[in-house]
């Protein structure tokens, strides 16, 4: 059995099962609480490619305070969006309304770019110990009430802190904690998934990309089966993120993320305009893969005992509301609040109950109107509304009470009503 130091009273042993974008976000946010990190990834080398995400501000907040670089990020400012009727190519624009200037907007942003950044300060020169990354490790076990996970190579690891962040698919951290298996339901639809790289010169065909607002492009079948695509640039407005949805009533999923051809999103496509046409003929920047929606039922419990649950592990959901991601930013960062530094082994049971009761309600909050979303748009709703999100008007409050939350003044003040009149040491 192996730790990564030996335990004290104020530097905790913290083992991150999964090594995405939610693990690193709290691998970074413990270690800059002082705390010894290992997070284990079991693909031989970690890299998040082959698609883009929308940072929001909700999680730009969180972002901020661990110290990212926005310039890293190298994000696209998301000011509003372009709606285009699929039969006639026609558009309406909408521009979001800013407060305080476009630091406050969300940012269009390449996931390996995100994820580089958040290595970055994980890994280099900064606040705490180095988290250490262990790649080509897969974790087959969990004693949530002990603190140890069992790995392939035959290591027990003993910690003050499992987390787990091992996806919505397979989470061996969540089948511990919840104490049975729980799958994901297949939504009935699924998408195309692609990023294209852009010209360095503008090309006419496509000028509708990029002009009129900064932001996403929509197009959504006006009848018929359910068909939509989403586009936004990202990376500093060399790439195109491209999505297209569409029903896709499988009995039985076996394969989650097949691989895709552009031949295969024009016979879905077909239907819509000619003007969508030229994306298809841009250079790919990564494979196509097709990707079917799932979502996973609320959980009985996300903490058990030592360990406890982030990101998809908890509460994979529908991209509608551009949250998922965010919402394992925000776990992650919650988690760094109520871990400070000198924060003892013993009180570590406690302390997660703090972040179920923080975290477990908004993270089912953002999967239920996650599918509402899916409902709306397939409902057609969308066409009728001048609104410049992808839900349309009915989605401006839930958008609010996402984007205005400061998750980590949220947890802050959590653990000031908790636990702040008792130092951590003692």
């Amino acid at each position: 059995m192996s730790g990564i130091n030996p335990s004290s009273s104020s530097v905790l042993r913290v083992s991150v099962v999964g090594g995405g974008i939610g693990g690193l976000t709290a691998a970074l946010a413990l270690r800059r609480s002082g705390h010894d990190v290992q997070v284990f990834e079991a693909s031989e080398t970690k890299t998040e490619v082959g698609a883009a995400l929308v940072v929001p501000q909700n999680a730009l907040r969180v972002l901020d305070h661990l110290g990212i670089s926005r310039e890293n990020l190298k994000g696209v400012p998301f000011l509003g969006g372009v709606s285009i009727d699929p039969e006639s190519g026609e558009s309406t624009v909408t521009r979001w309304p800013t407060a305080g200037g476009n630091s406050t907007v969300s940012l269009c942003c390449h996931r390996g770019d995100l994820y580089e950044e958040l290595k970055r300060l994980a890994t280099g020169e900064g606040e705490g110990p180095p988290v250490k990354l262990r790649f080509g490790i897969k974790v087959t076990a969990c004693d949530p009430e002990n603190g140890t996970i069992s790995l392939n190579n035959g290591e027990v690891i003993q910690s003050d802190l499992v987390l787990g962040a091992d996806g919505g698919h397979n989470s061996v951290i969540r089948t511990h904690v919840v104490g049975e298996v729980q799958k994901i339901l297949y939504s009935g639809v699924t998408l195309f998934r692609a990023v294209f790289e852009l010209p360095a010169s503008e090309v006419p065909e496509l000028r509708w990309l990029t002009e009129s607002v900064s932001g996403v492009r929509m197009a959504v079948s006006k009848e018929g089966p359910f068909r939509m695509l989403l586009m936004y640039p990202c990376r500093g407005g060399t790439l195109l993120n491209f999505v297209g949805f569409y029903d896709d009533p499988l009995q039985d999923v076996k394969d989650w993320s097949p691989k895709a051809t552009c031949e295969d999103i024009r016979a879905k496509f077909q239907c819509f305009h000619s003007k969508f046409l030229p994306v298809l003929d841009l250079p790919v920047h990564s494979e196509i893969l097709k990707w079917r929606l799932g979502v996973l039922p609320n959980l009985p419990t996300w903490i058990r005992g030592r360990a406890a649950l982030l990101g998809d592990a908890a509460h994979a959901t529908l991209p509608c509301l551009a949250q998922g991601a965010a919402m394992a930013i925000e776990d992650a960062g919650a988690l760094g609040c109520l871990f400070p530094a000198g924060t003892r082994a013993a009180d570590v049971p406690e302390k997660l109950e703090a972040y179920q009761d923080l975290r477990k309600e908004r993270g089912e909050f953002v999967s239920t109107e996650s599918v509402e979303g899916l409902k709306f748009l397939k409902s057609g709703g969308v066409n009728h509304l001048k609104y410049g999100g992808p839900l349309g008007q009915f989605q401006a409050v839930t958008l609010a009470r996402l984007y205005e939350y400061d998750a980590i003044k949220v947890a802050q003040d959590c653990y000031e009503q908790r636990f702040g009149n008792r130092s951590p040491a003692n």
